[in-house]
């Protein structure tokens, strides 16, 4: 599967933001799919992660609990991540990702596949 991530920009603190992520390929519905994001520095940092199939299962990462939202419809093959109450310190570059079944999990290294990244930068 090819991931396309889109939707980054340049807000102030407090605004909203939604990414997308367009995947390309058949059977988007049998991938489990998540957001990390990079800021400068070698770390790249969970954000969220949903489910293969319905997407019954989702993650979020503490920092991010109860201001992003993660969704996917299948009907599209697109993965969303909307960001609302953003602060500084999501300045990063966001990517998405995408692994074949099984349980959702929050490791990068269970994700297979990546987009290109996306950058979101939040002034304050």
């Amino acid at each position: 599967v090819q991931l396309q991530a889109s939707g980054g920009g340049l807000v102030q603190a407090g605004d909203s933001l939604r990414l997308s992520c367009a995947a390309s390929g058949r059977a988007f519905t049998s991938y489990n799919m998540a957001w990390f994001r990079q800021a400068p520095g070698p770390e790249r940092d969970f954000v969220a992660a949903i489910s293969w199939w319905r997407g019954d299962t989702i993650h979020y990462a503490d920092s991010v609990k109860g201001r992003f939202t993660i969704s996917r419809d299948d009907a599209k093959n697109t993965v969303y991540l909307q960001m609302n109450s953003l602060r500084p310190e999501d300045t990063a570059v966001y990517y998405c990702a995408a692994s074949w079944g099984g349980i959702v999990r929050i490791s990068q290294r269970d994700y297979n596949y990546w987009g290109q990244g996306t950058q979101v930068t939040v002034s304050s």
